[in-house]
């Protein structure tokens, strides 16, 4: 099999799981949601940083080893679904403590540089989604061996694959993030955002509960 020949398969199965929902998915759209692309953006950045890493170390064989490991699959486990289990309760009790603002009042204006939750923090929370998914780990050794050719280098191969994969799933989450931004103000208003918080919430709880009960 020819790597150039190859790629458009590749593209089709990168966009098909890209658009799959999932705990990426939900923590994008809830960002872009509440603070617009911009705010999107390191969300975006932080899970295709994790994916590339999870790319390179089953590239390495390491992403084989954790998948094999019984003690470092429920490690990851346990890790993943603790973080997306903290994200939806930290959503719910946004949305418990706005539960008094009235739908008629003014929207919510957009955080001020130094707030809460930084540039920093966010590319950090999407990067510990990826790298806290041990679903990423078998993903990755049973998608990157279909493309790479006999007798090309695996390490090589694997890690320009990323790099395409890379660049396609930021492509598409930040036009997603910057379809749902444009319409950030009508989110931002209390009553949307409390309702927002309260969905999204739940979404990520149910996510985490999946991560926690989910066998191989």
């Amino acid at each position: 099999m020819d790597l150039v020949s190859s790629l458009p398969a590749f593209v089709l199965a990168v966009v098909l799981i890209s658009a799959s929902p999932g705990p990426a998915m939900a923590l994008i759209l809830r960002r872009a949601a509440l603070r617009g692309f911009s705010g999107a953006v390191p969300t975006v950045l932080g899970l295709e940083a994790g994916l590339y890493l999870w790319a390179l170390l089953a590239a390495a064989g390491l992403a084989a080893l954790v998948a094999a490991s019984e003690v470092a699959f429920l490690v990851l486990r346990v890790v993943g679904a603790g973080f997306l289990l903290y994200l939806g309760i930290r959503a719910w009790r946004s949305a418990w403590r706005g539960r008094g603002t009235s739908g008629a009042a003014e929207e919510v204006a957009d955080p001020a540089p130094g707030a809460a939750l930084t540039w920093w923090k966010a590319f950090g929370e999407g990067s510990v989604v990826m790298l806290a998914n041990p679903k990423a780990a078998a993903f990755m050794i049973a998608l990157y061996p279909q493309f790479v050719p006999a007798g090309r280098p695996l390490f090589a191969t694997t890690a320009l694959l990323a790099v395409l994969q890379v660049v396609i799933e930021t492509l598409l989450y930040l036009a997603l993030a910057a379809v749902i931004g444009r319409a950030g103000a009508w989110f931002r208003r209390p009553v949307v955002r409390r309702r927002l918080d309260a969905v999204s919430g739940t979404v990520l709880v149910v996510l985490g509960l999946r991560v926690a009960v989910e066998s191989r």
